[in-house]
């Protein structure tokens, strides 16, 4: 996603803020082998004896609220570990994407990144060697106890990269996400409605504010990751939890052409037919688009938790959001979702236990108190959390619903190394109506099953 951050989502990153996009999808095909990822050796956890430091760290945490979690620990840190320095780098999601790759094969890789947890990412950095797989490092700080194995499992990867969501851990992330409806409450309000509490009631809030000449619903697919969300919402209304994630981990002996898959591309057309979407959705940039609905133009967005903090700001008590309703009120939840990018080590750091002791600092309790302060929501202790009513509180209610009862579902481009390119392509001709659903789901087997056959 993400994710932006990608995820994404409560995340939304932040939360929605926290975005995750995070889970925005990469591209290329994973790079050749070219060595083997460390094996585990006897670390270091005092930071204060490692001498002196320099530790650059490349991030995406470019947005408002992620940007000053960031800052503020980063500060701390130094504070703490004087002997330690951080170089930080922080790009854009998209950027990261395209700059990382060629940095971790170079001789002189940042020490600690974050990486998009999916095949093509994250996966080809394991498969070519290039991050240093962070169980020892997991023991002794106990990151195990910290953080529950349904989250850990986004950033576990076999040593070979071909298992996604078991084996060695490579990462950690610091914020959780979820992919959620966004809606503005005034608006709402203004239509004679309340916030929906099963699917039929948000498709007739879509009609009603279509209606009314209201934008029922802003989207921003230029970068073709956006729908990615978008039908991954409207696929769980219909597909089961666990058919999603097996198709989501890119496991063997699943389908995209299934009746529940072809009634959720068929229900995503109606929109486009309807009019939902804002005109030149397919042609308009994400970030414009949410930035859109922050200017009050639009009732509904479905996204992530990344972009909480900005849209808070910019909409104030108007912000709302919410786990996607299912059929009937009482249905239990399940929405798309997981965790922000996690942060990694690559193997030719010179500086590991430096790069480990930062990843503890950035991911302790401490943290996720800051990270809540700035509007992100944190991965772990969210329940420990005190935030005020409003979005905040809509998002972390909303996560901890979610996650309390095991309703979170991978990002549809982890399935394969190309899935995200594959399945952004596919759903924007799916939205111009330049492929029927059949054809679309179709498209979507044929990457997957190309894979899942392949690996082994």
């Amino acid at each position: 996603m993400i994710g932006p951050t990608r995820t994404r989502p409560l995340a939304v990153l932040a939360m929605s803020a926290l975005a995750l996009v995070a889970c925005a999808p990469g591209s290329s095909l994973p790079p050749a082998a070219t060595s083997a990822a460390p094996s585990a050796a006897p670390v270091r956890t005092d930071a204060a004896a490692l001498g002196n430091v320099t530790l650059t760290v490349w991030d995406q945490e470019v947005r408002g609220g992620q940007a000053a979690q960031m800052k503020q620990l980063n500060a701390a840190f130094q504070a703490k570990y004087p002997n330690i320095r951080i170089n930080r780098v922080s790009r854009s999601f998209d950027d990261l994407n395209t700059t990382l790759r060629l940095a971790l094969s170079g001789n002189e890789p940042p020490d600690v990144v974050e990486a998009n947890n999916g095949r093509s990412s994250m996966g080809a950095f394991v498969k070519a060697g290039q991050l240093r797989p962070l169980d020892a490092y997991a023991q002794a700080y106990g990151w195990k106890q910290r953080y529950p194995q349904s989250v850990l499992r986004y950033s576990s990867y076999s040593a070979d990269g071909k298992l996604f969501g078991e084996g060695n851990l490579y990462g950690l992330p610091q914020v959780g996400e979820v992919v959620g409806l966004y809606y503005n409450r005034a608006k709402l309000t203004e239509l004679g409605l309340q916030p929906p509490k099963t699917w039929a009631e948000f498709e007739a809030a879509l009609a009603k504010a279509k209606a009314a000449g209201q934008v029922p619903m802003q989207l921003g697919n230029l970068d073709k990751w956006p729908a990615i969300h978008v039908f991954g919402t409207v696929q769980s209304r219909g597909v089961p939890a666990d058919q999603i994630s097996t198709l989501a981990f890119g496991r063997k002996g699943a389908s995209w052409s299934t009746p529940e898959n072809t009634k959720a591309a068929e229900q995503l057309v109606s929109w486009v037919d309807q009019g939902y979407f804002n005109k030149g959705f397919n042609g308009q940039g994400y970030d414009p688009a949410w930035q859109a609905f922050g200017k009050g133009e639009g009732v509904f967005m479905i996204a992530g938790t990344w972009l909480m903090a900005d849209l808070s700001k910019a909409l104030g008590e108007d912000l709302g959001f919410m786990a996607p309703p299912g059929a009937a009120a009482d249905a239990p939840p399940v929405a798309t979702g997981g965790t922000g990018l996690p942060f990694a080590i690559t193997a030719k750091s010179p500086n590991p236990d430096a790069a480990a002791a930062y990843i503890d600092f950035i991911t302790n309790a401490e943290a996720m108190k800051v990270l809540t302060d700035t509007g992100n929501l944190p991965v772990a202790d969210t329940a420990k959390q005190s935030v005020p009513a409003g979005a905040q509180q809509d998002v972390f209610t909303a996560f901890g619903t979610v996650t309390a009862q095991n309703g979170l579902v991978p990002y549809l481009d982890y399935a394969t190394p190309t899935f995200a390119d594959t399945l952004g392509a596919a759903l924007q001709d799916l939205l111009a109506k330049k492929a029927t659903p059949q054809e679309f789901l179709t498209t979507l087997d044929k990457d997957y099953k190309t894979f899942a056959e392949s690996n082994g």
